[in-house]
């Protein structure tokens, strides 16, 4: 008797840096129900450590201009994709946020006849809505890290649930702010001023200066504050930061935690620091003109997730032309000072969290995974 192996094959396109985390998850418990799957896409070391073959790197830019510098390096990688996606025909492609090079992907799998599972919603709820109707008209089921991103959708006829967000599953904090500490190698008794500069290059390179100026007027005001910038394991600085100021990789859950306050640059670190419950204050700097595309088409009162997803402004956002040393650390000053204010935040912070309760979003996109390529049968429960 001849005994035949089931290949199961999962395509994943994770453009950039939060999105590869979630392909990373995502493929983890991918693996734990379906050992022999076969993994390969868009990714990065993150996915690559969780057994993906990757096809193709994923992109460190970020705002329109700095997307235009590096087109053709895009169109590389998208070739790539295409042709990953016809000469290996996957189950199922699974693309993840980043709509100006997923969609056309979509379009190639549908093409194909390859069923596509859109996890993380494009944010047309900020900008460029029209896309609501075209991704309905080409991937098969929809999941979305936010409650209010579904009624986006209603009227489609686009399967789409609300699973919940992935970094609400990393974040596993273990003992006392004083523990947290000393396994950093910080002061236990001393507090924490975390400065968070981004994880994108460019980002760094924005607001590197701006760190270091905040670390010079928290170390004038405030000369017993431990001052730590986090970054992440591929991050670096091109600019020297003084000697005051301690440079943890990696551990970014764990320095926010026990931090009595931070200063983040906007981006998904907010809603982690949110779930962790650090008061925080939010800047952001882009190109000029990057800034004024924004102005035009992004619809939105608000560009921190915290004061999204709360309906107000919860958390004071500085941005471009506001997000200079003085405005931030003033607002920083108020947070450590002002007990009513500061309780106040965590409050509201405390209620983000509600939102996220119970849910497993990397177990559950795992089995619409599952569910959408037929290999319900085969699972490891």
């Amino acid at each position: 008797m001849i005994f035949y192996q089931v290949s199961r094959k999962l395509m994943i396109s994770a453009g950039e840096a939060s999105g590869e985390l979630y392909g990373a998850m995502l493929s983890r418990e991918v693996k734990r129900l379906w050992p022999d799957t076969e993994i390969f896409g868009i990714g990065g070391s993150r996915m690559k450590k969780e057994g993906v073959n990757l096809i193709a790197p994923i992109s460190q830019v970020a705002g329109i201009t700095e997307v235009v510098k590096h087109i053709g390096e895009l169109r590389k990688i998208f070739k790539k994709a295409a042709g990953a996606l016809i000469e290996k025909r996957p189950d199922i492609l699974v693309l993840i946020d980043y709509p100006d090079f997923n969609i056309p992907l979509a379009k190639k799998a549908k093409a194909a006849g390859i069923p596509i599972l859109y996890y993380v919603s494009p944010q047309v709820w900020a900008w460029r809505r029209g896309r609501v109707k075209k991704i309905a008209a080409l991937v098969n089921r929809l999941a979305v890290l936010f409650p209010f991103e579904v009624d986006y959708y209603k009227d489609t006829g686009l399967p789409c649930e609300f699973v919940g967000h992935p970094i609400a599953e990393t974040i596993n904090i273990k003992g006392t702010k004083e523990e947290i500490k000393k396994d950093l190698g910080l002061y236990p008794d001393k507090g924490i001023i975390t400065l968070l500069p981004g994880s994108r290059p460019n980002e760094i390179i924005r607001h590197q200066t701006l760190i270091r100026e905040l670390a010079e007027k928290i170390r004038c005001e405030f000369p017993d504050m431990q001052i730590v910038v986090p970054l992440t394991a591929e991050s670096n600085l091109t600019e020297k930061l003084p000697d005051y100021v301690k440079i943890i990789r990696g551990r970014t859950t764990e320095v926010v935690a026990c931090s009595e306050v931070s200063a983040l640059a906007s981006g998904t670190v907010t809603l982690e620091t949110a779930l962790v419950g650090t008061p925080m204050v939010v800047f952001y700097k882009v190109s000029p003109v990057s800034f004024l595309l924004a102005k035009l088409l992004v619809k939105v009162k608000f560009v921190s997730l915290v004061n999204i997803l709360s309906g107000r402004q919860v958390v004071l956002e500085l941005l471009q032309k506001d997000a200079i040393s003085d405005k931030i650390f003033s607002e920083l000053k108020r947070i450590l000072n002002d007990k009513s204010y500061r309780n106040e935040m965590l409050v509201s912070l405390n209620k983000i969290g509600e939102i996220f309760q119970d849910k497993k979003p990397s177990h559950r996109v795992a089995q619409m995974v599952g569910e959408m390529a037929g290999w319900d049968d085969a699972a490891i429960l």
